[in-house]
């Protein structure tokens, strides 16, 4: 173990003396990275770098931070993004590539074209809510959005539609995702009952999973594409919904999103049987082909049931844990004392080679024995995949270093402080410095890492529900998930738009905001309205 230093460096609140300048200075960094991609129309690997940067000069030279202490910070964040993101994404997308050398995903496009009645609206409702929930159940940090994006693609939409339709459908599993690890990690940094958080996020996402479907539908044919596939939207987003309710308020957290993924689509399915939209637009990519065989049907989607059972069975276990070596970073561990509450900061690298990303490795080697794939053509897929996720990993590196030292330097308690000062409204903003976060970090996980204790210091002072507050957290963070440049640079790896990110971002923007503010007024009602909606 490395010991902590005699002496911590104590975050300044207002290094400029006023809490409101302050605040307004720590909002540069965010401003410029949003700046450049949504303003101006600069790539992610551009933004993220120059966000960085800016936020490295303000960290040291207006906040005061030693640049020892600068610098652990961003091996931290780098370290953090290769093994926990990085190491995800590549076999998730490694997975990806081999199913489409077997032949496995063409039959899965296939599979989506039988039993979408043709239709750009539902087959945006079965790939990127029912299929991207599947996925995001399993693993994460943008690789739903890739792998949907592409099967979207293969479906006849245009590569930027598909990116927006993915990622706007990539929020309300969010939270639930990854086998409930970001409820967990709330749950293990607040201290709180994890049923509780469960059951509380379970009683807010919900509301915004039923709508969704029919959101999407406006989004890909506007107003008439709703009219005409309604019902459709309904019984997904109500089964999806449902399932999300029952599941996380009585079983919990981890099998939340897969179990009400599988239901919605099960659902869905069932109702395309007996139902057809009429007028119904065929996306460009339809075609009449041969009917997929049943023993199609299982090849096709065979990689992502394997993902889905894999990704239980190993959080069933708990095999990330195994083997674990625990990392403290020098000089940074409890080296510095956090701005709102004076307690030490703790800087410990949790090395795990049995991670998620290690449990989808495991997926992809099973599936491609499943399908006889020779060794040399595995490999070959694996080339493939890294130079996909060449620039991407440098937005992703970058990303999260910035937003490690965003977290370490206080620039970011700098400012939750002085927003958890409006008093009465805090449960809307609330779930506006969670966005933040998962904006920040691209993950919901880091979001309730990051503002979870936070959450619950501001409803002690305002004798709210700490579990609301903290719940919202988790529930709010999925809408900044959909303006994340890490979770866009990775999401638009297979759809030739590497460069592209600013416009990605663009596009999602204000949908991001509305799904914020909608998961703040629930919070708002629950706590001041209708407190019935609370467990």
């Amino acid at each position: 173990m490395i010991s902590a230093p005699l002496t911590a460096w104590p975050q300044p609140l207002a290094p400029l003396h006023s809490p409101a300048l302050s605040a307004l200075v720590a909002v540069v960094p965010l401003a410029v990275v949003l700046a450049l991609m949504g303003v101006f129309r600069k790539s992610g690997l551009f933004a993220s770098a120059f966000g960085l940067t800016t936020t490295a000069i303000l960290a040291i030279g207006v906040w005061r931070m030693p640049v020892s202490l600068a610098g652990w910070s961003l091996a931290y964040g780098f370290a953090t993004a290769v093994w926990s993101i990085l190491w995800l994404v590549f076999n998730a997308l490694w997975l990806y590539n081999v199913s489409i050398h077997t032949g496995s995903f063409d039959r899965l496009r296939r599979w989506i074209q039988q039993h979408a009645s043709g239709d750009s609206c539902i087959q945006a409702i079965l790939v990127a809510f029912c299929f991207g929930a599947l996925l995001e159940g399993s693993a994460g940090f943008g690789a739903p959005i890739a792998i949907t994006a592409f099967l979207l693609v293969e479906l006849g939409f245009p590569a930027r539609r598909a990116v927006l339709v993915s990622l706007i459908a990539n929020t309300a599993p969010v939270a639930f995702g990854a086998v409930g690890v970001p409820i967990v990690a709330l749950a293990s940094v607040t201290g709180l009952d994890v049923m509780k958080l469960s059951a509380m996020v379970g009683r807010q996402l919900p509301l915004l999973s039923v709508f969704l479907p029919a959101y999407l539908a406006v989004v890909v044919a506007g107003w008439q594409g709703l009219r005409r596939t309604w019902p459709v939207a309904l019984v997904a987003g109500a089964s999806f919904a449902a399932a999300q309710f029952i599941v996380s308020n009585t079983w919990g957290p981890a099998a939340t999103d897969i179990l009400s993924a599988l239901t919605s689509i099960v659902a869905t399915v069932a109702f395309l049987r007996v139902w057809s939209p009429r007028d119904s637009i065929v996306a460009p990519a339809e075609n009449a082909s041969i009917a997929l065989s049943f023993r199609g049907a299982i090849a096709g989607w065979f990689p992502w049931a394997a993902l889905a059972f894999v990704i239980v069975l190993w959080s069933y276990l708990k095999l990330s844990t195994k083997g674990q070596i625990v990392l403290p970073i020098p000089n940074l561990n409890n080296g510095i004392l956090i701005s709102y509450n004076q307690k030490p900061y703790e800087a410990v690298f949790k090395f795990q080679p049995l991670a998620t990303g290690t449990a989808v490795l495991v997926t992809t080697v099973f599936t491609a024995l499943a399908f006889r794939v020779p060794f040399r053509a595995l490999m070959r897929s694996g080339a493939t995949t890294l130079r996909q996720l060449r620039l991407p990993g440098l937005v992703v590196l970058f990303i999260v270093g910035l937003a490690y030292l965003y977290n370490y330097s206080g620039m970011v308690f700098t400012l939750a402080a002085t927003l958890a000062g409006v008093g009465v409204v805090f449960p809307l903003v609330s779930s506006y410095l969670s966005w933040l976060a998962c904006f920040l970090t691209g993950s919901d996980t880091s979001s309730n890492l990051l503002f979870g204790n936070l959450q619950v210091a501001a409803a002690h002072q305002l004798r709210l529900n700490p579990v609301l507050l903290a719940a919202t957290n988790s529930s709010g963070a999925v809408a900044g998930k959909m303006i994340s440049p890490q979770n866009i640079s990775v999401g638009v790896t297979t759809v030739g738009l590497i460069g592209h990110e600013g416009e990605v971002l663009r596009t999602t923007f204000w949908h991001s905001v509305i799904f914020a503010a909608f998961i703040g007024l629930v919070a708002c009602a629950q706590a001041y309205v209708v407190p019935w909606m609370m467990p």
